[in-house]
């Protein structure tokens, strides 16, 4: 069965969880999830984590029959769609440091919606982060850190952002009107 979308939860993203491209092969996914699934099975004494291996599981049950990829692919699509649409940052700034502070607020915003919307994963990859943002992984570097450095935002465990409650502080208290603003305001799944 596909994972299904609703207004208050999000589609898992299985390509995410099995760390693979959207365009892998079918035996690249067979061969990810064969090294992921020993690693984090329950009987593993030593990396063992059940929630992670049923996340594996379901994504590798989904992805490796092709007709439920090929559903998947649709809804998966849709909401890469619609983050793209929430996360376009319209005209580009007059210079480099205006450019450099919108984008830091677009990557607040984006981790704030992610933490309203998801509280139980509330995180975002760089990889999801440059999708979302448009810009490549190198050219989030410097707000990443900057955003990490004011701690706005904290790494987990697996280097994924998540916005911090000094992140959504400094969000609300700093909306002006802006574009930047409406985008928050908007009630936009991810």
């Amino acid at each position: 069965m596909v994972a299904t979308m609703t207004a208050t939860s999000t589609l898992a993203d299985y390509y995410e969880t099995l760390q693979i491209s959207p365009s892998a092969e079918a035996d690249t996914i067979q061969r990810v999830f064969r090294l992921l699934a020993q690693r984090f099975h329950p009987d593993n004494q030593q990396t063992g984590d059940a929630e992670r291996f049923r996340e594996i599981h379901d994504a590798y049950r989904v992805l490796n029959d092709p007709e439920s990829r090929a559903r998947y692919d649709l809804q998966h699509s849709e909401v890469r769609q619609e983050r793209w649409r929430f996360a376009a940052l319209g005209s580009p700034p007059a210079d480099d440091f205006a450019s450099e502070e919108q984008l830091r607020c677009v990557l607040l915003e984006i981790l704030y919606s992610r933490r309203r919307t998801d509280p139980g994963h509330p995180s975002l990859s760089n990889s999801e982060l440059s999708q979302l943002t448009g810009h490549p992984r190198e050219h989030l570097e410097f707000a990443m850190w900057y955003l990490s450095q004011r701690k706005l935002v904290v790494r987990d465990d697996s280097s994924s952002l998540t916005i911090t409650v000094d992140g959504v502080d400094y969000l609300e208290h700093h909306r002006d009107g802006s574009s930047n603003a409406r985008r928050l305001a908007a009630k936009t799944p991810l």
